[in-house]
């Protein structure tokens, strides 16, 4: 059962896969040329693995260290994962043991792959959500070893390499877009986001947006459903 569970999942993570090792090579380039030792990195992506917050912790330990400032900013930049606890509830409910790995694990890119994806007929529901999650940290804690490995041993010039993440989110954007027939949450995502982001700038727009997208959502959600089924 497991090994089927695992067959199954493991192509549909294949996109996640080639991003997670180019965004991870390029984390720990990035760490390592700040002057972090190299297994710092793959330590980060074991216990933190948050892409976004590894990014911006780099920062964080570059300044002087304010805990209150640096809770806020974890909070603020993750924010959007309460949410994604939330729409997970019914499809977690019956995990069993499995239910905490599936909450630490839930990164933008597992949780895009969970909502979209069915497991093929036969396959135990509750293992092929596990195994997504699995083999999704296992890509991004083997990027980020390649990369803060390779940054020990050669100088690279590190300029641009934070975009990757930005350039992820995109990529998922857009296949979404190409696998629904209903654009609608996107949408009102996409304009949401803008209209908070010039309410609020670029450093306070997140939480906003994202408790008003849930709350557009939430209260349109019949309507988006059958805009699914036509």
């Amino acid at each position: 059962m497991k090994v089927k569970a695992l067959k199954a999942a493991f192509p549909f993570t294949i996109p996640v896969m080639i991003g997670y090792l180019f965004l991870g090579i390029g984390f720990g380039i990035l760490l390592t040329g700040k002057g972090y030792p190299w297994w710092l990195s793959p330590l980060m992506a074991l216990f933190i693995y948050a892409g976004s917050m590894q990014f911006v912790a780099i920062d964080i330990f570059s300044k002087a260290f304010n805990p209150l400032n640096a809770l806020i900013l974890t909070l603020t930049v993750n924010a959007r994962h309460l949410f994604y606890g939330l729409s997970m509830l019914t499809k977690f409910k019956a995990t069993d043991q499995k239910k905490p790995y599936l909450i630490f694990a839930l990164t933008d890119e597992t949780y895009s792959l969970l909502c979209s994806t069915e497991p093929p007929q036969g396959i135990d529901r509750n293992w092929f959500y596990f195994f997504i999650a699995l083999l999704d940290q296992i890509y991004w804690v083997t990027g980020c070893t390649l990369g803060s490995v390779a940054g020990s041993l050669v100088k690279f010039n590190t300029t641009g390499i934070d975009f990757v993440m930005t350039a992820l989110f995109v990529v998922i954007m857009v296949e979404q877009w190409e696998s629904s027939k209903n654009h609608l949450p996107v949408l009102i995502g996409i304009g949401v986001s803008a209209i908070c982001l010039l309410l609020f700038g670029k450093d306070l727009f997140i939480l906003p947006s994202m408790i008003s997208i849930l709350a557009i959502v939430t209260i349109f959600r019949k309507s988006i459903e059958r805009r699914n089924v036509i």
